[in-house]
């Protein structure tokens, strides 16, 4: 029998059963409670990665929203996200993110403070992106989640993230290849197959996604999202995605449960763009706005 044919169906039935974490009873202020969600992205080229990924992270609950991004693009990202404290990070003189610079510091801390860290989104030089993401990964506290280049450090070293519990990879059909050293079309013919191989290797759990949305923890379960459908092809939708796993692991949901219910928001809510727009043409930008319409329904 394959290994997607052992796969468990997402549905509203099995989340129900399968309810996200309430408030952190230990924190003092609301914000606090709800988890405090660090992004760390973004480039001179590619700004809004880092907006779609943060704006997701509390739309789907998420209390408190930092993200650290390059020094050129940060106060339009703050201006753009009036709820975030946003660090600006040195950059190259081409606009890429690095790990130098005075406020080095200061981004582990954060790091170190966040209840959920997200790694990647828009992120272009895979060298620096590596060296940035090997820094982050000692220093982060809480649960980690390595989105589209930020899975460069696994593909040279797939023990790198060490035995950190609580992580979550999220790569596309084109990035799981990658970080496992195979042809896409091999990963694509056995896409279940290879998120539980990447999560093998790495310990970590992996949602990938394809026509449908494949969920492998570590220990060999599996998990298969059939929502969505093509709409969600569109660029941005990845970061979106990464940025509601974030978000769910920032209110204290453990990863394959972040990931798991991440893939159903995330397909539930291409469902709802399909029906009033149509089922191609949405946007990933509209996206995060559909999520509390589809926890509510989740959460009843």
């Amino acid at each position: 029998m394959s290994a997607a044919a052992e796969a468990v169906p997402v549905t509203s039935a099995l989340l129900r059963d399968w309810p996200l974490p309430g408030p952190h009873a230990s924190s003092g202020s609301g914000k606090e409670q709800r988890g405090r969600v660090l992004v760390v992205g973004g480039s001179a080229r590619t700004p809004g990665a880092v907006l779609l990924a943060a704006e997701a992270s509390i739309r789907c609950g998420a209390g408190k929203l930092q993200v650290a991004t390059v020094r050129s693009t940060s106060a339009a990202l703050g201006v753009a996200l009036p709820e975030a404290l946003v660090l600006p990070l040195a950059e190259t003189p081409d606009g890429v993110l690095t790990a130098e610079g005075d406020c080095r510091g200061e981004l582990l801390e954060l790091a170190g403070s966040a209840d959920a860290v997200l790694a990647g989104p828009g992120m272009l030089d895979e060298e620096r992106t590596r060296e940035l993401v090997a820094a982050l990964v000692p220093a982060v506290g809480g649960a980690l989640v390595l989105d589209a280049l930020g899975l460069a450090l696994l593909s040279r070293d797939p023990g790198a993230l060490g035995e950190a519990p609580r992580a979550v990879l999220t790569p596309n059909l084109k990035e799981i290849a990658l970080t496992l050293g195979v042809e896409e079309l091999e990963a694509e013919a056995d896409l279940a197959g290879a998120a539980l191989e990447l999560a093998r290797r790495t310990g970590a759990v992996v949602a990938a996604g394809g026509a449908d949305s494949w969920i492998a923890a570590p220990d060999g379960r599996l998990w298969v999202d059939t929502t969505g459908g093509e709409g969600l092809g569109v660029s941005g939708s990845g970061d979106v995605l990464a940025g509601l796993v974030a978000g769910l692991c920032a209110r204290g949901a453990e990863p394959a449960q972040a990931a798991v219910w991440g893939a159903h928001l995330h397909g539930r809510a291409g469902d709802r763009l399909a029906a009033e727009v149509g089922r191609l043409g949405f946007l990933a930008r509209e996206l995060p706005g559909r999520v509390p319409g589809v926890l509510a329904e989740l959460e009843v």
